[in-house]
């Protein structure tokens, strides 16, 4: 439970370490887009794990890097695909931002770091864990910017979403800005700082 639980809290990809942070910034404007974001950095972040760990052995040392990128492309490219079949209109939305799964560095770091050093299982566990923490961040992100600077919460890509009436009326427009999703993050990542200090107490 410990290890699944890591990425929320000791080692949230976003408020601790730091990684993934232009899709954090980007694509958080609406709670329907961090979902969407989520679940394809997710199931890639499994793949790539799962994968890289069953042939870590036979990996050369030499290029493994290389052929990282190579398992992480040939994730990201059937993700993509799936997308435009499926849900045309979130995979609009996301844009460019899904084919940079390859160059996101949680996806790499895990890769880099734990996968290949580690049994399906652990590195199974481990995708999980640092999947569902990248998830809660964005989706936290997308949240309060979509619901200060807008005044809705967006759950399905040009679908209905739900209006809270006094945020409606007077949004504070600063937060649908990327300047807003700086702001957020930053007192988010205090705050989750704050959080490590007072549990090691």
């Amino acid at each position: 439970m410990k290890g699944l639980f890591k990425g929320l809290l000791n080692e949230n990809p976003i408020f601790v370490l730091a990684l993934g942070l232009c899709p954090a910034l980007a694509v958080s404007i609406t709670v329907s887009n961090a979902i969407g974001m989520s679940a394809a950095t997710l199931v890639v972040l499994m793949g790539s794990n799962l994968l890289i760990s069953l042939f870590r052995k036979q990996i050369p040392y030499d290029i493994h890097i290389p052929a990282y990128i190579v398992i992480i492309a040939t994730l990201v490219t059937a993700v993509d695909i799936i997308l435009q079949a499926y849900s045309p209109a979130l995979s609009k939305s996301l844009g460019i931002f899904i084919p940079l799964i390859v160059v996101n560095c949680i996806i790499l770091g895990r890769a880099e770091a734990f996968a290949s050093k580690n049994t399906l299982s652990a590195s199974f566990l481990d995708a999980l864990s640092m999947g569902f923490g990248f998830t809660v961040g964005l989706v936290t992100i997308a949240f309060i910017r979509e619901l200060l600077g807008s005044g809705t919460i967006t759950l399905i890509p040009n679908g209905n979403f739900i209006r809270i009436p006094p945020l409606a009326d007077n949004p504070v427009l600063v937060f649908s800005l990327p300047a807003g999703a700086l702001i957020v993050m930053g007192f988010l990542q205090g705050f989750f700082r704050w959080l490590g200090v007072v549990r090691k107490r």
